[in-house]
């Protein structure tokens, strides 16, 4: 297997320095009706990005442990060459789009992916913060280990992904040319998946690509400039509450559910699935965000 560099690691400085850019574009041409930022919210966001560092190291122990044992198990080898490198981010990509779906979709996987959308904010500060509890992600990947993908090449992958998602989080770019707007995932595309409002919600899952949205049926252009957060916030910036909030919320759930069926529709429906009223008492609904 050849080595292949670590893109996060030599994108930080690119991180910081577009971020201290666009820190001052807000400052020097400010947006009345942007988010903008706001300092507690940038800290927050920056210390749930430091520790997800940490977390991600130790989860990464057993995943990569379940992903060699396939490898190793599986006949199949997909050879990191110049050509086949292009088809393994595309396959990632396809599979990326699913697992972020998911992630809006099941609540116990929206619990984790819940974090990357409690900033009411949307600038460059929002992609790093990122989740603490990673270690739901890995099962939408076995079937790329399954056909023979290096599990460190499905790693360059992810973070190649990671490192195009971060320029999307901003509000500085209007709109990219008709064409690249048509293919790829875009600020403007990226604003309605952070947005709260009832017709963007759970859209534009794409990471690189937004054709897996317009093929699935789950692209909505940016037409009214978003709301971003969760559509009920959190109100809260400390890093510890912002990663296990809904994790809480759901073991409340649990803990006044009537039944192991509405236990079951707790933990894998939607983020705001509810069992319907009875006369008896009336279920809570949970928090629910918008498309990422």
């Amino acid at each position: 297997m050849p080595n292949l560099p670590d893109v996060v690691v030599w994108s930080i400085p690119a991180f910081v320095l577009l971020t201290v850019v666009e820190m001052i574009s807000v400052r020097l041409h400010p947006d009345e009706d942007a988010a903008g930022y706001e300092a507690k919210d940038a800290a927050t966001s920056l210390t749930m990005g430091l520790g997800s560092l940490g977390f991600d190291f130790l989860w990464k122990i057993p995943i990569v442990a379940l992903y060699t044992a396939l490898y190793e198990l599986t006949p199949l080898r997909v050879p990191v060459l110049w050509w086949t490198v292009p088809l393994m981010l595309l396959a990632q990509d396809f599979f990326y789009y699913w697992s972020h779906r998911g992630h809006h979709v099941i609540r116990v996987l929206w619990a984790c992916h819940v974090v990357h959308h409690s900033s009411r904010k949307f600038n460059l500060t929002t992609a790093l913060r990122q989740p603490w509890t990673s270690l739901t992600v890995w099962p939408f990947y076995v079937p790329l280990v399954a056909l023979g993908v290096h599990p460190a090449a499905l790693a360059f992958c992810s973070s190649a992904s990671l490192v195009y998602q971060f320029w999307i989080h901003t509000e500085r770019i209007d709109k990219m040319p008709r064409w690249f707007e048509y293919v790829l995932n875009t600020p403007s595309h990226h604003r309605v998946h952070h947005a709260s409002q009832g017709g963007y919600l759970d859209r534009n899952f794409g990471g690189i690509l937004i054709v897996w949205d317009r093929l699935f049926g789950s692209f909505v252009a940016e037409t009214e400039r978003p709301v971003y957060g969760l559509t009920k916030n959190i109100d809260t910036y400390n890093p510890l509450k912002v990663a296990t909030h809904e994790y809480v919320a759901i073991a409340r759930d649990l803990r006044a559910a009537r039944s192991w069926r509405e236990r079951a529709g707790r933990v894998f429906r939607g983020p705001g699935w509810a069992p319907a009223p009875n006369p008896a008492a009336a279920a809570e609904p949970s928090e629910k965000t918008v498309p990422a």
